[in-house]
């Protein structure tokens, strides 16, 4: 018989070619492909990889030189556009130039951080890349799904997405979700020879599978090209994004006020077009969505370094307003590390025995936690050489068991099985007189914080006799109880969700702090049901949930309001997606990890605490930025507003406009960087709060500019060129001081600014100081009057720290200090290229 390299190379796969795969005779089907099912060897699949190309839909990808190009698409860059074309119609050579100029970096700066961020996320992505397990030179192995190539056998587990399309080889029913291919709401159920295809949830069972189609070629991969995926906007982004409309609206508002008169007066119209265009440029928050995503993308890596990663970015905002945290009990709360007690024994059947049939019903190369644990406690390593299984059925969560048929040494057949003690003894014939036992056994081992396994085993005639029960303790991590403590100080209630009884759910609350109050999940019926108002103040007021099949779980989340929700296997997916937040825990299957927004890569409940207290800090610092960005806008336009329309004078040119707004957008990035204090409450956003505050510091501004301008016309007698450029120098230096203002609740001295924010508002002022002291596109200042102006503004900003107090007292009297002091949480700089 040839080897697999001795064959032919394999046809190339076509779209027609892959049709006749999917119903062809498996046998015929391994000879096209030239496989059995004992696979690839490695270097045969080396080859196939570079036929077929990687198993993967390969993501269209923008021309960069076009993508720089849609930064000058669109209204705002369209106004900026217009002022350009105005500022040559009028022959303002110097406006013409800078304001193009200014164009021009705006779109480089964009660009450049929208790549950076983006190049982020996808480096994050990466980590949460499928794996496979394929059979390769007759050893399983586990590489990425997108190595797979045609020929390979692949095993297929509960909870797994199918990475490719392929032909079910022998073995038992399989139960296939394909909703997301073909919209059918129940699972498939498959048996060999049939095909399944790529995209698709292994909802019951285990099988081996030989691909047929990989990629592009793939049933989804044909299709996948045609959907574009939605993008989610969240409560943070909605917020910010009205913040944003209500900014241009004030502007446009406002300019249309200043074009009116200017119209009435006489002006001329093209330069008060001109300088309105400018203006309203410059009140719109065109840095906004730069700051946004540098913001969240800067969270997203600190959390990755924590090993925590996010695959839907605005789920580090929708963290923030989280009170409750429904969190799995097994690896989360616990160790998720096994080990057996003595196990209680009926029918005088010794430890021994019991632990021998429940090995012989374990698998090894599944890496299951219980499965470990039984083997581990064989005290021969050679107990099970002479048994042969012939037939293993993996466990289900429907059916709460896992079986195995066997031969023993001298060639009989017999069944053994494992699983909930309830479901093990109800299918025994001695059940009637073994029950009372074996239910005082299990409540004495859940009262002592034990988790119960039921074993039997069944004879040639398929009667099945219940042996006994073997105690396994999963004790609580170490630090489990102390995160339960910190999360709840922070406003958060944690509570528990577990499959196993109430007994061992009320022990193991305890044991962590949670409380007794522990409900039991059997009563709560379907996510049809509609709870009435007594049921759901139980719900919210239990401590943990026990008894929880996964109809329970999601029907949990849709009661409770604002929710994150853990969970690791195929069956918490709906809930997963459900929640505000779903959570993927350490070692959890595909459709968890693809159905949740945060995948963690570690174990246990501190890593999410973590990620709670970055949300909120990512939102402290949206919240400074709002304060800030509706005090600048309100600020500049009033004033050259009221300066228009009290004294007929333009308070500063075009370019100083532009230069202004430029210098702002790129200091106000590094807030993204910035230290801040996370407050002890879930947040939500208070726009009578954001309103206010923002409103008197604009107002207070306005106030302070105009007393600059009477101090420079009517007490020193300075033209207007001259005071134009005080103005100008006065606008941006008081702006940035206004970053220290708005980013605390406290004195401005209260929160130590991060290093890059200082460095950048620092440096963006003395260009400021530069430009107007040797008058750059300006009447030249000099060092004098740049001295004057800082000291004036230093001296308005300890005033405006003292009006910024006494305005939250008015708008927010009971969280005057809500912010929490201890500990202090010091945000490092992380470079785009930490990841």
């Amino acid at each position: 018989m040839k080897s697999i390299t001795d064959k032919p190379k394999a046809p190339e796969s076509t779209p027609d070619a892959n049709d006749d795969l999917k119903t062809l005779p498996i046998a015929d089907v391994e000879k096209r492909l030239n496989s059995s099912p004992d696979g690839l060897t490695d270097v045969e699949a080396r080859k196939r990889l570079a036929q077929y190309s990687p198993n993967e839909i390969t993501e269209k990808k923008t021309n960069l030189f076009l993508k720089f190009l849609s930064y000058f698409w669109g209204p705002i860059p369209w106004m900026i556009e217009t002022a350009v074309i105005l500022s040559g119609i009028v022959r303002h050579w110097p406006d013409f130039f800078i304001i193009l100029l200014l164009l021009i970096c705006n779109a480089v700066v964009g660009f450049w951080e929208e790549r950076q961020a983006g190049n982020a996320i996808a480096a994050l992505k990466k980590e949460l890349a499928i794996q496979a397990k394929a059979k390769r030179d007759g050893k399983w192995i586990t590489p990425p799904a997108r190595d797979l190539v045609p020929g390979d056998v692949i095993r297929l587990r509960l909870g797994d997405i199918v990475p490719a399309d392929a032909r079910l080889l022998a073995g038992d029913e399989v139960a296939v979700d394909q909703s997301a291919l073909t919209g059918e709401s129940l699972p498939a159920t498959h048996k060999a020879g049939d095909a399944v295809f790529s995209g698709s949830i292994m909802r019951r069972g285990e099988i081996d599978a030989l691909v047929y189609a990989t990629g592009t070629h793939t049933y989804f991969g044909k299709t996948a090209q045609l959907v574009a995926e939605a993008q989610t906007v969240s409560h943070f982004q909605r917020a910010v994004m009205k913040i944003g409309n209500y900014l241009i609206i004030l502007a446009v508002v406002l300019v249309a006020v200043i074009i009116g008169f200017a119209i009435y007066r006489g002006d001329r119209i093209l330069t008060t077009l001109q300088f309105a265009l400018v203006l309203t440029v410059a009140a719109i928050p065109v840095a906004m969505p730069t700051v946004l995503s540098v913001t969240m993308a800067v969270g997203a890596r600190l959390l990755a370094r924590k090993k925590a990663i996010v695959s839907r970015l605005v789920a580090i905002e929708e963290l923030a307003g989280v009170d409750v945290l429904c969190s799995d009990k097994t690896g989360t709360l616990t160790q998720n590390k096994l080990t057996l007690g003595d196990p209680f024994t009926i029918d005088g059947i010794s430890a021994d025995q019991i632990i021998l049939a429940a090995a012989l019903a374990s698998r090894a190369e599944d890496k299951d936690t219980i499965d470990l644990a039984v083997l581990g406690g064989l005290k021969d390593d050679k107990a099970l050489n002479g048994y042969q299984v012939v037939h293993f059925q993996p466990f289900d969560p429907v059916q709460k068991r896992t079986e195995a048929t066997v031969k023993a040494a001298d060639g009989k057949l017999f069944d053994v099985a494992k699983g909930a003690p309830q479901v093990v003894l109800q299918m025994s014939i001695n059940a009637g007189e073994a029950k009372s036992a074996v239910e005082k056994a299990v409540n004495e081992f859940a009262a002592r914080g034990f988790r119960s396994l039921g074993v039997a085993r069944a004879d040639e005639k398929g009667k099945w006799r219940f042996l006994g029960v073997l105690p396994m303790s999963d004790p609580p991590r170490e630090q489990a109880k102390a995160t339960i403590v910190s999360a709840r100080q922070m406003g958060v209630s944690i509570k528990m969700v577990t499959g196993d009884s109430i007994a061992i759910a009320r022990e193991m609350s305890n044991q962590l702090g949670l409380g007794g109050n522990i409900l039991d999940a059997g009563g709560l019926g379907d996510s049809k049901k509609q709870e009435t108002p007594q049921e759901v103040d139980l719900i919210e007021k239990a401590d943990g949930f026990a008894q929880v099949f996964p109809e329970h779980k999601f029907h949990i989340i849709d009661v409770l309001q604002i929710v994150g929700m853990t969970g690791d296997g195929v069956n918490d997916a709906p809930a997963l997606k459900k929640a505000d937040c779903g959570i993927a825990v350490s070692g959890a299957t595909d459709a968890a990890r693809a159905a949740a927004s945060i995948v963690l890569l570690t174990d246990g409940l501190s890593v999410i605490i973590d990620a709670i207290k970055e949300s909120r800090r990512i939102f402290q610092r949206m919240n400074s930025y709002a304060i800030y960005r509706i005090a600048e806008t309100l600020r500049v336009l009033l004033f050259m507003m009221l300066a228009i329309l009290v004294f007929n004078f333009y308070p500063l040119t075009a370019v100083m406009i532009v230069m202004l707004a430029l210098l702002n957008d790129g200091a106000i990035l590094s807030i993204a960087y910035d230290n801040v204090h996370y407050k002890d409450k879930p947040e939500a956003w208070n726009m009578r709060l954001v309103l206010g505050i923002s409103t008197v510091l604009g107002v207070i501004g306005v106030v302070s500019a105009f007393g600059l301008f009477y101090l420079g016309e009517r007490v020193f007698h300075l033209d207007r060129p001259h005071i134009q450029t005080l103005m100008y120098l006065k606008l941006s230096v008081a702006g940035h001081l206004t970053i220290f203002l708005t980013r605390t609740r406290g004195p401005f001295w209260s929160i130590r600014p991060a290093k890059i924010l200082w460095f950048a508002v620092l440096g963006t002022q003395i260009l400021a100081t530069l430009i107007a002291v040797y008058g750059v596109f300006m009447t030249p200042l000099g060092w004098g009057w740049a001295m004057f102006v800082w000291g004036y503004a230093l001296a308005w900003f300890l005033v405006n720290d003292r009006v910024k107090l006494l305005a939250y007292r008015i708008f927010d009297p009971t969280n005057a200090s809500s912010a929490v002091k201890k500990p202090i949480i010091l945000t490092p700089m992380v470079p785009a290229s930490a990841i």
